[in-house]
């Protein structure tokens, strides 16, 4: 009864244990994609059932007692799980194996009980199937085990010609099994298992029969995963499913990306069409008009104002002469903006002074025409390409110049003068162009 009391107490100590342990470390896993996922590998079991000598492989007409008298066992393993579907197991087992009536003296009644004190036996845990393809967490999961055990054991039996009891014997066994596991949350399963062992003796159950001996464990168990908190068992993870659901939500994700980038694309152009547009016609775009609605046929400086002295326009015949073309010509390559910006260096201010008088002395013409390569967006490159140009028409009416003979035009990269395919043809690209008239 004192033995009894004893087991169940270390029963009852292995389970608040595992639980403890189980909740020791909180949950560390992480919604990222390509991080390191955790999982519990480690496990402990408990269990319990029926022990017979009766097998698929002997049945009473074969075996050494045609009768079974079934009695309780119970066992337990602890288990590293090293993949999916693959673990280590390490068995324990006792109870008793009973059985009457034997086969070699018919009419004999007598009977035969062989006590396991102990045994031990290592095992591989195959998992042999997933059924979950839509849940991370595998619900059911059967399995086959087979190893190689040693146990400690003893025959009592009735005084027979046949039959004799023993002392507590040593044998190696191999035991062979096939269940099911049920898993009811992400650390504790059900159990349900059967399992043969084969004795490496044939005086098991005290008759020297000449055929080694052997006897089957019904049971029925509860198995508890120990690790961090809120993880997954890794013989209950289903990787197709994991990826299922991260790919969903991946493209969830994709498509929330792909509709804000779009409303940003269409409000960027909106703006950008608000900005480049002249609304009263003056010739000169809304971000550098500072005087908007400016009636129409009104001579207007580089801001969009009206000169308080226009110019006066005289019609006469308009005559270039090389010199006039070498001045432009090297405005043209001293000009400089800042990286990305429509600000001109202050280097340029000499050559384009002299383009400024030029225009003033023989009241030329000037089209403005701002070119980009195509690194980027075709919506930044235009605004760019036109910004320059207004900036360089701004600097020559600061320096005097009639705006109304000024038309400041932005192409963005549409008409390339050069591969855009190396480094010296897209800086080519990048231009301003001046063509007097």
């Amino acid at each position: 009864m004192k033995s009894k009391i004893t087991k169940a107490a270390m029963v009852l100590s292995l389970v608040g244990l595992s639980l403890q342990l189980s909740a020791q470390e909180a949950d560390s896993q992480t919604s990222d994609k390509f991080a390191k996922k955790y999982f519990r590998t480690w496990s402990i079991g408990l269990n319990g059932g029926m022990l017979t000598h009766y097998t698929p492989f002997n049945n009473k007409s074969n075996g050494d007692f045609s009768t079974p008298y079934e009695d309780w066992g119970y066992g337990g393993y602890i288990k590293k799980q090293i993949i999916p579907g693959f673990g280590i197991q390490a068995d324990f087992l006792a109870g008793k194996v009973r059985g009457g009536y034997p086969n070699a003296t018919p009419g004999s009644n007598a009977t035969f009980s062989s006590k396991i004190e102990w045994s031990a036996a290592v095992s591989g845990n195959f998992t042999i199937a997933n059924m979950s393809l839509n849940q991370k967490r595998n619900v059911l999961s059967p399995y086959v085990t087979a190893g190689a055990g040693y146990m400690s054991s003893a025959a009592t039996t009735d005084a027979t010609v046949s039959a004799a009891s023993t002392g507590y014997n040593r044998n190696w066994f191999i035991p062979l099994g096939a269940g099911f596991k049920f898993g009811v949350s992400k650390g504790v399963n059900i159990d349900l298992g059967y399992q043969v062992n084969f004795v490496k003796a044939d005086n098991f159950d005290g008759v020297s029969s000449g055929a080694n001996d052997k006897f089957s464990y019904a049971h029925a168990g509860l198995e508890i995963a120990l690790g961090r908190k809120g993880t997954s068992q890794l013989q209950n993870y289903s990787a197709v499913a994991a990826i299922r659901e991260e790919s969903a939500a991946e493209s969830a994700e994709l498509r929330k990306a792909l509709s804000s980038a779009e409303e940003n694309a269409r409000r960027e152009k909106e703006e950008l069409m608000k900005q480049l547009g002249d609304d009263d016609g003056d010739g000169v775009a809304n971000k550098f008009d500072k005087c908007a609605e400016t009636p129409a046929n009104t001579v207007v400086d580089g801001a969009g104002c009206p000169l308080k002295t226009p110019a006066p326009v005289i019609q006469e015949k308009v005559i270039i002469t090389e010199a006039d073309r070498r001045v432009v010509d090297e405005a043209i390559k001293n000009l400089e903006f800042d990286l990305g910006k429509a600000t001109i260096r202050s280097v340029s201010f000499a050559t384009l002074n002299k383009v400024a008088e030029l225009l003033v002395q023989k009241n030329f013409s000037l089209k403005l025409a701002g070119h980009t390569d195509n690194t980027g967006s075709m919506a930044l490159n235009l605004r760019l390409s036109k910004e320059r140009a207004e900036s360089v028409k701004a600097y020559l009416v600061s320096q005097g110049a009639n705006a109304s003979r000024i038309e400041a035009t932005g192409y963005g990269p549409n008409q390339p003068i050069a591969t855009n395919k190396t480094a010296e043809g897209r800086q080519k690209n990048r231009r301003v162009e001046f063509s007097l008239f």
